[in-house]
């Protein structure tokens, strides 16, 4: 079997287990193969041929059998981020949960333990944001939420940080 069908076949399986967005690491290691530079020249020769979709810096779905589009982004946040706490708040959470009107549309905002940065996707632009409070803090004012795979903030919770980030509060529900 020929690499890019390798490829192909390996991603399939992914998506089928619930994945479907994967790091240059993780691909080359369900590969069978090392992270080296000519595995990134096979990956951005893949994308120029429209095998996969480069979704954020060195992060990749199949243009073939792409995830679900409806939570593709907290997949892609999860790559970004997987290594500390993160969880959505701030407009994101209070348009969610009806705390404001406004219906954030192309930005999801995540607060995190890691650093800030903003990240235009595919799917939408993804802004962290660090918080130096402690997980311990943190931890009684988020919730898990499964359909996503990702925590969400309380809205008490998600206030706090609205405030705390010297954001915008003249959009809350009076």
């Amino acid at each position: 079997m020929r690499r890019k069908e390798k490829l192909l076949s390996v991603l399939s399986h992914t998506t089928k287990a619930g994945g479907g967005v994967h790091t240059a690491t993780e691909i080359a290691f369900m590969l069978g193969e090392k992270h080296t530079p000519a595995f990134t020249k096979f990956l951005t020769d893949c994308v120029r041929q429209g095998v996969l979709r480069r979704v954020a810096a060195g992060i990749f779905e199949s243009t073939i059998t792409p995830p679900d589009g409806s939570t593709a982004i907290y997949k892609v946040v999860n790559k970004l981020r997987g290594d500390v706490l993160n969880y959505i708040s701030l407009e994101s959470q209070l348009s969610y949960t009806g705390d404001i009107s406004q219906i954030v549309m192309d930005r999801l905002t995540v607060m995190t333990k890691g650093r800030s940065g903003i990240f235009p996707t595919p799917y939408g632009v993804i802004e962290f944001t660090h918080t130096k409070k402690t997980i311990e803090t943190i931890a009684p004012n988020i919730y898990f939420d499964s359909d996503i795979k990702m925590y969400r903030a309380k809205t008490t919770q998600a206030l706090i940080d609205l405030k705390n980030c010297n954001r915008n509060l003249h959009m809350l529900e009076a």
